[in-house]
Order: C-alpha cells, then sequence, then structure tokens
C-alpha cells in the first residue's frame, strides 16, 4: 500500500513539474539511482538476514553414525551436558559453555559431529560458513551475525525448545586475527567484534540457550580474543583416525554396499594410513563403482585396492609412453619396491607403472602400525627409499631421468625433518638462526650418506631388480604377495 502511495506521490509530482516547465530530467535519474541502490542493498539482503540453512530433523545425524573419532564424540558429549542438564548446571553457579571449537585436518567430519551434537541435545540446528558474514558494504557482516542469533532463538521458540546451535564452518575467514589485512578494512574487525559480543551476552538463564560450534582446519589464524575462556570454552581435536577408526568408518560405509566374500576391510584400513573419512567414504563408493563398470553383483577386493589408487592419484591416463619409457619407469618402480620390502619386509601392497595422475608409476607401502614419532634411523631408511628408483634407473640403464624430481623432494623434505629435530650431527639447533649454506652442507651429506647405502643394497641384488622390471614391463603391476614370491624365487635362482 505503501509503495503505491509513493509511486502516485512521484507521478503527479513529475506530472507538476512538466506543467510549469521545469526540467525533471535530474530528478529522474536521482530516483532511479536510489531505486537501484534500495532494489540491492534490501530486497537482495545485504543488509538483512541472509542464508543461514536450518538442518531439519528428518536430516537428524547421531554420533552412532560417525565413525573414527572416539575421542572427539565423547569430548563433545561431556561439553553438550550444561544444554542436556541446564538445570543442574544453574543449581551449581556453572558458567554456561558458550562455544566449541571443532579443530583439524578437512573430511575428519567436523560438520557431521556439529550436526549430531543438535540430535544429542534436541536443538534447533542453524548452519552457515564464515564466508556468508563477508561483504564490501560496511556493517553487513555485524548485522549478519546478529541476524543469525535472532534466527537461531526464533526457531527454537517456534518448535517449542529450549536450545539452539549456531554452527559456524570456516570461521577462520570471519575470525582472523585483527589488524592483519593489508588493505585495513575494518569490515572484519567489526564483524569479528560483533560475534564476540554475542557470545557475551549467552547467559544460563536465557530462555533459549544457544551454543555455539565452529570448525577450521586454521586455528593458528583465529584471533586470541575469540579463544580465551568464556568464548571459545572448549576446543575439540578431530584429527584423522588410526587403523581401528579407519575401520569403524569402512564398515560405516560399506553396510550398505553388496560385498564380496574376499573382501577383508582390516586390511583397507591397514592400506589407508593417512585418509580422511572422507577419503574412506569416496574409496568405498568409488569400489562400488568400479563393480558397477564391470556389471559385478558384489564388489570385491580388488576394486577397493583400485579405489585407493584412484583416490590417492587420481583417474587412469588413456596417454601411454613409448617402450623405452615404460620400461625406464618400471625400473624405477621396481627400485622404490625392492628398497621398501628389504628394508621393511611386507610393506609393499601394490606396485604399478600405470600412469594416474601426475604419476606415471606408482608403489604403495603398506605400514606394519601407524606411527607418530620417528626415529633418526626410520627416517634414513625412508630416504632411502625414496632415492632407490632414481639409483635403480643409473644401475640398470646407466643414467637418471626427471622422474625422480618429486622423489628428491621428499627426501630433502626428512633431511630437514631429521635437522629441525635435532637428530643430525649438528644436534639440537635454531632453525631461524641456521645459515643456508650450513643448511645445505647437512642435507647433502644425509643424502649422499644414503645413496651409498641403496646402492650397496641394489648391487647386492641386481638380478632380483632386473627380474621385477622384466615383471612390471610385462603385467603393468605387481601385488604385495606375489612381489615377495618373486624376491623370493630370484634369490634362490
Amino acid at each position: 500500500m505503501i509503495k503505491e502511495i509513493v509511486l502516485g506521490v512521484l507521478i503527479g509530482l513529475s506530472i507538476f513539474l512538466l506543467w510549469i516547465g521545469y526540467n525533471i530530467l535530474p530528478i529522474f535519474l536521482l530516483v532511479l539511482l536510489g531505486g537501484l541502490i534500495y532494489f540491492t542493498i534490501f530486497q537482495k539482503g545485504l543488509l538483512g538476514s541472509f542464508n543461514a540453512g536450518q538442518y531439519k530433523p528428518s536430516m537428524k545425524i547421531s554420533f552412532d553414525d560417525i565413525g573414527g573419532q572416539e575421542a572427539a564424540k565423547n569430548e563433545l558429549k561431556e561439553a553438550l551436558e550444561f544444554l542436556i542438564k541446564a538445570d543442574k548446571v544453574k543449581e551449581m553457579g556453572i558458567r554456561p559453555i558458550k562455544g566449541i571449537l571443532l579443530t583439524g585436518p578437512p573430511g575428519t567430519g567436523k560438520t557431521l559431529l556439529a550436526k549430531a551434537a543438535a540430535a544429542y541435545t534436541d536443538s534447533v540446528f542453524v548452519a552457515t560458513n564464515g564466508s556468508e558474514f563477508i561483504e564490501m558494504y560496511a556493517g553487513v557482516g555485524a548485522q549478519r551475525v546478529r541476524s543469525i542469533f535472532k534466527k537461531a532463538r526464533e526457531l527454537a521458540l517456534a518448535e517449542n525448545k529450549s536450545s539452539s546451535i549456531i554452527f559456524i564452518d570456516e570461521i577462520d575467514v570471519l575470525a582472523n586475527k585483527r589488524g592483519t589485512y593489508k588493505s585495513s578494512h575494518m569490515e572484519y574487525d567489526q564483524t569479528l567484534n560483533q560475534l564476540l559480543v554475542e557470545m557475551d551476552g549467552i547467559r544460563t538463564d536465557d530462555k533459549i540457550r544457544i551454543l555455539v560450534i565452529a570448525a577450521t582446519n586454521r586455528a593458528d589464524m583465529l584471533d586470541p580474543a575469540l579463544l580465551r575462556p568464556g568464548r571459545f570454552d572448549r576446543q575439540v581435536k578431530v584429527d584423522l583416525p588410526d587403523k581401528k577408526g579407519r575401520l569403524e568408518i569402512l564398515k560405516l560405509h560399506t553396510k550398505n554396499k553388496p560385498l564380496d566374500n574376499d573382501v577383508d576391510l582390516e586390511i583397507i584400513a591397514k592400506e589407508t594410513f593417512g585418509f580422511s573419512g572422507a577419503h574412506l567414504e569416496s574409496v568405498a563408493n568409488e569400489a562400488a563403482i568400479l563393480a558397477l563398470r564391470e556389471n559385478r553383483d558384489k564388489i570385491s577386493q580388488r576394486h577397493f585396492r583400485e579405489a585407493i589408487d584412484k583416490v590417492m592419484l587420481g583417474e587412469k591416463l588413456n596417454n601411454k609412453p613409448n617402450d623405452e619409457e615404460i620400461y625406464r619407469v618400471a625400473v624405477h618402480e621396481a627400485g622404490h619396491a625392492l628398497a621398501s620390502e628389504l628394508i621393511f619386509p611386507n610393506s609393499v601392497s601394490h606396485v604399478t607403472i600405470t600412469s594416474r595422475g601426475n604419476a606415471l608409476g606408482y608403489t604403495r607401502q603398506n605400514p606394519k602400525d601407524d606411527y607418530y614419532l620417528y626415529t633418526r634411523e626410520y627416517l634414513e631408511k625412508q630416504i632411502q627409499i625414496y632415492l632407490a628408483g632414481s639409483l635403480a634407473e643409473e644401475l640398470l640403464l646407466g643414467s637418471k631421468s626427471t622422474g625422480a624430481t618429486n622423489d628428491f623432494q621428499q627426501a630433502v623434505k626428512l633431511a630437514k625433518q631429521i635437522i629441525f629435530s635435532g637428530l643430525s650431527s649438528l644436534g639440537v639447533i635454531s632453525e631461524e638462526d641456521l645459515s643456508k649454506e650450513m643448511l645445505h652442507e647437512e642435507i647433502t651429506n644425509i643424502i649422499k650418506q644414503e645413496e651409498n647405502e641403496v646402492k650397496k643394497l641394489l648391487k647386492n641384488n641386481f638380478h632380483v631388480l632386473k627380474k621385477m622390471a622384466d615383471h612390471l614391463k610385462r603385467n603393468e603391476s605387481i601385488m604385495g604377495e606375489e612381489l615377495k614370491q618373486l624376491i623370493n624365487s630370484s634369490k634362490c635362482a
């Protein structure tokens, strides 16, 4: 109604001004510009509420649906007790936990944990992303922070619930350390300040209890004011799963899939060290896709092995190297595999010279256990395995190639780890005070020492290396058990 009245007045005023001979073009342009600004800012919602998604009850996820994160789940459940036992918390005079920060690598289940927390506490769940708060217009971010807290309260009242959980993913975009932006744009700081104010306003006696759960894989970038007690009171580490956790995740993602009798999920869990929950879900999904392509009714162990390679390296490539290059790749991978199997028996799971992604060939190791602490001896052996491919080329073909570039980078990285961990001949040193010349010299000494060890190893097993390379060129791949038989038969011969 108001819009119609305003429009009528404007039209009438325009007719009157034209009748008296007044030039209304400047006024018309100003009105048009004002209308565009109004439509852009208000109708598009740049200064109003924004698209914070509500988590629907039909989509509920429980903690039982999340595998491999028992420590994180238990810690999160303990922190959620203040929402469940609000009356007891108030009687004890306990200050409410206002925020929980989930930290860890991508794909480890931080969002799933937040959704499960909403189901566990029977709370309204409002989700958004840190980037949703940032706009070029001053004050928009702060307005959106106020809007999401208001929406959380309104939804809880509408659904007759006493608590609401606000989930902010990638909070490092919103809550970066203040004063770090080169552009001196204060919009970021204003948005963070508003979030701090809203969290400070959470009380135990509020009709609707609000808990903020945030997720990030860059906790080091967050402003210290956000992490102090009274705001994000708890930090829950959601790390990559161990072998037991990987097995639990694989069981969850394969319970609705037809598995063949030869499938051993424990072996797959063992071979996927460093995989996140998202990687493991992708492995199970890709294995099912491979079985479907072959018109199989069930997924076999072979499909899972193929899926692991695909997730790690990408799809097989159509481009095929010439015969000379194929043999060089076979020699290179045979060197890696032989060194790995002799240094760490039963460590090789699969060797292939099939091109995937940026790799012309690949040797997949199968560690006996998940290691989190390394000795110098262990790191030196890993360096030897990285160097073995290039040295095998030199031994059998008389020259090296650019195919070892990544191997050398990894070897240097491990050498630096030895140095900066105080395990080298330099002893305990300061990384900042170590000169480039000293660092280069020590890295060179470590690499040369391991090169000499690998050369001895490969020369002593020259015939085994050549037989493995020939086998790889003919068959393109070798499985772990087949590799052991090949090595043993070559030694006996």
